[in-house]
């Protein structure tokens, strides 16, 4: 391809893929003024034109018009100067044509190079900000191949990664495997885009509901909160100001359907969905699900709540190795205190003597 092909092949490139046709010339230019100095041993301070309608390459050497020549590689004195054209008078920058025979070919070479590069830029440039419009949204994958512990998944037009930190222990990351993944960050780098991609951050929850809950979707039933140990439990506090919409219900969907769907994308993750009240004690006891509460003693100033639950429900409410207690308090931001029906009463026995 020569470089008359070229031009006429930029206003195609230009519109697909969405580089400013101007650009991109500016930039062939540039590339063909290296060409020339590589190729001809050149010290001599020089520009190109590039005809914008015919492809016509010139290489035009610049001098400065002088009194007296003291560097012929960049000056020229005015007598000579008057030669090319008689509008030069001192001080001014004279270009005289010094386009070898055989530039051709070298020129189309080096055209070709420096577009090709400008697409790859192009292409870099329009992925990073594709996905980093998409920073905290859901992305489905196919998982490509594991190196350094670093799970590399394939999400359309680009690769994303995910760190050892970001993964789910109950996940298998097999080869073609297919799941959803929340886009954590993503960076420029010198080899182009990179997105980072999560399975444990709690915002995945999120908005995997607001995936499969057209009640959610829609604005009808509001997350309220989050709170998440990855792959073992999670809890989700929702509300509507529908009186006619039950915001776990719908969460729930007609026989689980719903959470089951987020439960099965999360490879068992248990999901506790608990209804949003502005009223502390009742979002606290909420929160606390399964287990039943019996009573709340919320402290606003220090923002510790006291639970009394009967006694057969203490372990349930502590849940294994405190999980489920762990779990509510960092759902509702208060700092959970759980005793029995019996240790209430003898706490308030004791105090009473």
């Amino acid at each position: 391809m020569d470089v008359v092909e070229f031009v006429e092949a930029i206003d195609q490139l230009s519109a697909e893929k969405g580089i400013e046709k101007e650009l991109l010339l500016e930039a062939v230019e540039a590339a063909l003024v290296s060409a020339y100095k590589k190729n001809f041993s050149s010290l001599q301070n020089v520009r190109v034109d590039l005809n914008r309608k015919t492809g016509e390459i010139k290489v035009l050497s610049q001098k400065e018009v002088v009194e007296s020549v003291d560097n012929s590689l960049e000056q020229i004195s005015l007598r000579d100067a008057l030669k090319i054209s008689p509008a030069y008078t001192y001080g001014d920058l004279a270009e005289i044509e010094v386009t070898p025979k055989n530039f051709g070919r070298i020129a189309a070479q080096a055209a070709k190079q420096v577009v090709i590069q400008k697409i790859r830029e192009a292409e870099r440039d329009k992925i990073y900000k594709e996905f980093s419009n998409r920073e905290s949204e859901i992305v489905t994958g196919i998982v490509q191949n594991i190196e350094h512990d670093n799970v590399f998944v394939d999400i359309g037009k680009t690769e994303a990664i995910l760190p050892p930190s970001e993964q789910l222990a109950n996940d298998i990351y097999d080869s073609q495997a297919r799941m959803k993944f929340f886009v954590l960050e993503v960076k420029n780098s010198p080899k182009g885009p990179q997105v980072f991609v999560s399975r444990t951050h709690p915002s995945l929850i999120k908005r995997l509901f607001e995936a499969e809950v057209p009640e959610i979707f829609d604005g009808t039933v509001e997350i309220k909160g989050v709170s998440r140990e990855a792959g073992q439990r999670s809890k989700l506090a929702v509300w509507s100001d529908n009186a006619d919409v039950d915001p776990v219900g719908a969460c729930v969907g007609p026989k689980g359907m719903r959470v089951q769907a987020v439960v099965s994308e999360l490879k068992g993750e248990k999901i506790d969905i608990v209804r949003w009240s502005p009223e502390a004690e009742v979002f606290v006891a909420n929160a606390l699900s399964p287990a039943q509460v019996t009573k709340v003693f919320a402290d606003s100033e220090t923002r510790i709540a006291t639970v009394i639950v009967p006694d057969n429900q203490l372990s349930l409410a502590i849940g294994k190795e405190g999980q489920n207690a762990r779990l509510a308090a960092k759902l509702t931001s208060w700092k959970i205190d759980i005793k029995s029906e019996s240790q209430y009463e003898e706490g308030e026995l004791g105090a009473e003597s």
